[in-house]
């Protein structure tokens, strides 16, 4: 156990909020703080920050983007590339700071006070950590700490869980969503962008204007315009950027087209929910689906209800397949493929099986650590074979 510490620097991957050793620390009065809060207690600028079950990573990059297209000295960090801390030197008090954070960050977070800060969504996730959704969905509300009026509280209008939170903000709450008007905020309406304040409704951009493609990206679309207007961003800058923003590595990433037959990149598909949305992203359907990987033992019947409308072939690969297989005939897909442990095995029969328009999809909902050391090198494994057939 901790005997004797002052301060405890605890790392987000490191010993749950829940275990003996922290709360006996705790209640003999250690203080047990993170890196993260240590950079909020002294960061001397704006801070925009970002959080969410799934659609972190785009929001919190294109956010930066369009800060970056201000002008304005733009730190990006947190759960994405490097941490704050390291960022932190001499950061001028007119700077501002993009933050994605997780629920492990914010958990012991009391300090931030940020300009603009959302939650994008709340599904089952880390519930080996916090025990139940509402333990998570705390952890995740942390992210609104502290603001007042002249702050912006980003709310997802279609999730319920945080919709409901509303009553509990300090900061002024503007909302967002993807299935009809808001009261104050940006929605998403016959194949446009629309931002709605103060009474004024303004178009941003078509969706036709967007490289991004599927309901979750509009999503984070209408969160960014929301988060960057709220810190400042001219309306023309937010425009220009989402119309450049080609999207995250690995994620529904575009690979190449080979006979008519289109190969996505979605590695950073770790879990069932974010394979649901790659799935989604593709209202036509006829995929070619290649999944599996380290097993995180989530439900997949939603899933492979989904895959069963959408999907024309499963190959699956990795640890999981087995699981998969016995839940994808449950759900009555005819087509199961499995080629072991070899991802080139699964892109070859995938090129072999593929005529327009059927596109080959790489969406695993599962963590890599079966075959690769993270999901960054499983992607690029995958583009690595692509571009060379």
């Amino acid at each position: 156990g901790f005997k004797g510490q002052d301060i405890i620097m605890r790392t987000p991957g490191f010993v749950g909020y829940f275990e003996k050793p922290l709360q006996d620390a705790m209640a003999a009065g250690t203080m047990v703080t993170s890196e993260v809060e240590l950079f909020f207690d002294f960061c001397p600028c704006e801070i925009v920050a970002v959080t969410g079950s799934d659609g972190k990573t785009t929001t919190t990059t294109l956010v930066g983007e369009i800060m970056k297209a201000t002008g304005r000295q733009t730190v990006v960090g947190g759960n994405i590339g490097y941490g704050l801390s390291a960022q932190a030197d001499n950061l001028p008090k007119e700077a501002v700071v993009v933050a994605e954070l997780s629920s492990f960050q914010l958990e012991f977070t009391h300090s931030i006070k940020a300009k603009a800060a959302t939650i994008l969504n709340i599904t089952p996730d880390h519930l080996d950590r916090h025990h139940t959704m509402e333990g998570y969905a705390a952890a995740k509300k942390r992210i609104f700490l502290n603001q007042d009026k002249g702050d912006y509280a980003v709310l997802n209008y279609d999730d319920e869980r945080v919709r409901a939170m509303a009553k509990d903000m300090t900061g002024t709450v503007v909302y967002f969503s993807t299935c009809g008007e808001v009261p104050e905020g940006a929605f998403y309406q016959d194949g446009q962008l629309i931002l709605r304040l103060h009474g004024q409704d303004t178009v941003v951009c078509a969706e036709t204007d967007l490289h991004l493609f599927g309901n979750h990206n509009i999503q984070n679309c209408l969160a960014a315009i929301l988060l960057t207007y709220a810190a400042g961003a001219p309306l023309d800058v937010i425009r220009q950027v989402l119309k450049d923003f080609k999207g995250v590595e690995h994620r529904l990433e575009k690979v190449r087209t080979i006979h008519g037959v289109t190969y996505y990149n979605d590695s950073k598909g770790t879990n069932v929910d974010a394979s649901m949305k790659a799935l989604e992203a593709f209202p036509q359907g006829h995929l070619i689906l290649i999944a599996g990987g380290y097993d995180k033992k989530t439900p997949l019947d939603d899933f492979m209800a989904l895959a069963a409308k959408r999907v024309d072939t499963l190959i699956l690969i990795g640890d999981a397949a087995e699981r998969f297989e016995a839940a994808a005939k449950k759900a009555g897909i005819q087509d199961i493929r499995r080629t072991g442990y070899s991802m080139e095995g699964a892109i070859m029969l995938a090129r072999k099986i593929a005529k327009a328009p059927q596109a080959v999809l790489l969406s695993p909902a599962c963590s890599s650590f079966d075959m690769y050391d993270n999901f960054e090198q499983r992607g690029r494994v995958f583009k690595g074979i692509v571009n060379a057939i």
